[in-house]
């Protein structure tokens, strides 16, 4: 099983500039269009969140379908989610068999959603 040290070694290897608020939580940031993304180990899981917007009062419904949608799509990794009243990305990865290269690739993934599909859910923004 992936420890603490595994985690911070591919951080390190990604060069990724993070943050360690408490042991086993860690706040990367320096990401293209990701302010912040939250690793986190969760008991046997890796989990990985980064909050993309907050839901605005007006069109709900059809920003909740366009992110059913992109779930269904585009989402290699993780899916869109709601926590509170922000819509957030979430994944979750199995410490126990856990490398690099699935690391780096959710990493990847959940940047290049919030950059690919930033144009689809700024209108929702503005609607708020």
């Amino acid at each position: 099983m992936k420890t603490v040290a595994d985690v911070q070694a591919y951080l390190m290897k990604m060069e990724l500039p993070y943050e360690e608020p408490r042991e086993g939580t860690y706040v990367v940031s320096g990401l293209d269009g990701v302010d912040n993304l939250v690793i986190s180990l969760a008991g046997p899981v890796l989990v990985f969140r980064v909050k993309v917007m907050i839901i605005p009062a007006a069109h709900r419904e059809e920003l909740f379908r366009t992110l059913l949608e992109l779930n269904a799509t585009e989402m290699m990794h993780g899916a869109y989610g709601i926590e509170g009243d922000s819509v957030v990305i979430m994944d979750a990865l199995q410490l126990e068999n856990l490398d690099y290269n699935e690391f780096a690739a959710t990493v990847d993934d959940i940047t290049l959603a919030v950059a690919s599909h930033h144009g689809r859910l700024a209108k929702f923004r503005e609607a708020a």
